[in-house]
């Protein structure tokens, strides 16, 4: 099993940035691809980005493409996402995900079997 812990969130202006980091314990968090989702209130928790086990492939939401980046440290046990030029709409709880055994990213919350209890962001306009 697997647990994780964000940080990170809170209130940032439009235009500012924001890196959201994974604490990961538990079985060998270098095993599997990570996810970020996120999820504001009424609406379907939604994909942000995803990464290798390696870190050699990403995969990003066209909502943050260009504006994120998302990283991880396995010697750390660690998962990150910066992002910039934040917009109201990026608003939502963020929620890391982990795959576990499975090495490659996935866009589909259903593939990801652990997950953490979400930091929540807000961008002020």
């Amino acid at each position: 099993q697997v647990q994780l812990v964000e940080s990170g969130g809170g209130l940032v202006q439009a235009g500012g940035s924001l890196t959201l980091s994974c604490a990961a314990s538990g079985r060998a968090f270098s095993r599997g691809a990570m996810g970020w989702f996120r999820q504001a209130p009424g609406k379907e928790r939604e994909f942000v980005a995803a990464i290798g086990r390696n870190s050699f492939s990403t995969v990003y939401a066209d909502s943050v493409k260009g504006r994120c980046t998302m990283s991880r440290d396995n010697d750390k046990d660690m998962l990150y996402l910066q992002m910039n030029s934040m917009k109201p709409e990026d608003t939502a709880a963020y929620y890391c995900a982990s795959r576990q055994v499975v090495w490659t990213p996935s866009t589909d919350k259903k593939d990801y079997l652990y997950w953490g209890q979400g930091t929540q962001v807000t961008v002020s306009s």
